[in-house]
């Protein structure tokens, strides 16, 4: 589905490119705050690594509230701006690859021919600009109840990774792999309200009570598909990881070395791609696997009316 639909995919790295250098900007803006506040050199602070540089930015902006409230409204506004549009995108995204997971042929059965492929593309401009506004609401307020969950989840952790003091290294890591194990079910249960939305057209609401009754009638087929996407994605980050190290290796050769930053932004652009590539085919299995779970419910459903109209 997919790959039927490869402009979807250019759209979607597109947003996440778009949503990482708008929330970028603002960090960009805090460091040299810093750097105007503490007398230090902009290209110093930058030049430490992303963990310190992100504990000295806390640091001395504790000491500072009121630089601290502006640096964390700004990164609020960006967020939030960056958040409200990549919503806007993943309702066009979503709602055509359910489309197409109805209307396209049995993708899943040998031989895989590119005509078999292209009776799963739906997409035009058109459709996936009416999808999105259609679908714009109701995703708004999915993604604010999802915000909300990232604010007290992180919060938690926090306060219970930071919050006791003398017991050493173990709790906060714990706490930190519960964290990354809950955010990773959050988003899996978010993804499927997307899909729910989409294929049935209800609200909030009712789309995360269907998607929690679709992973408790389905819990293995969906851990199963949840388990691929992460294997994939972890393949994909640790290729991304290999080709960097390459690439910085090649930097050390005279002339060749030139060549080395159009490789890397190639390599990153890549990386964005097959990521939003894969989290599209995992939209089309789950909505396969949705329609098939709701098809099955509905066939018991459909014999217990027919069964009552016949005794009455």
């Amino acid at each position: 589905m997919a790959a039927a639909n490869w402009p979807m995919v250019v759209i979607q790295a597109s947003a996440d490119a778009l949503f990482k250098l708008v929330v970028a900007v603002p960090f960009v803006g805090g460091v040299v705050l810093v750097a105007l506040i503490v007398g230090a050199e902009p290209g110093a602070l930058l030049g430490l690594d992303v963990r310190d540089l992100a504990a000295t930015i806390l640091a001395l902006l504790l000491a500072r509230p009121l630089a601290l409230t502006a640096f964390a409204a700004a990164l609020a506004v960006a967020g939030t701006g960056a958040s409200v549009f990549s919503f806007l995108l993943k309702g066009g995204a979503v709602a055509l690859l359910v489309q197409a997971e109805r209307e396209a042929g049995p993708l899943e059965e040998p031989p895989l021919q590119f005509s078999v492929v292209a009776t799963g593309a739906v997409f035009t401009v058109e459709r996936f600009i009416e999808r999105s506004r259609a679908l714009f609401p109701r995703f708004l307020r999915l993604g604010g109840v999802l915000l909300a969950a990232y604010a007290l989840s992180g919060l938690a952790l926090v306060m219970v990774a930071f919050g006791r003091e003398g017991d050493g290294w173990f709790v906060p890591i714990a706490a930190t792999v519960l964290f990354v194990a809950w955010i990773t079910a959050v988003n899996l249960l978010y993804l499927l309200s997307q899909i729910v939305m989409a294929a049935e057209g209800c609200g909030v609401g009712a789309a995360i009570r269907r998607a929690m009754g679709f992973v408790r009638r389905a819990p293995r087929t969906v851990a199963a598909v949840c388990v691929a996407v992460l294997a994939l994605v972890l393949l994909a980050s640790f290729a991304s990881l290999v080709a960097a190290t390459a690439l910085g290796l090649i930097g050390f050769v005279p002339f060749v070395g030139l060549a080395v930053l159009p490789l890397q932004l190639l390599a990153l652009v890549l990386r964005g791609l097959v990521l939003q590539y894969i989290a599209l085919a995992s939209i089309g299995a789950y909505s396969a696997l949705y329609r098939g779970q709701s098809s099955e419910s509905a066939e018991p459903a459909v014999a217990v009316s027919a069964a009552r109209a016949e005794a009455g």
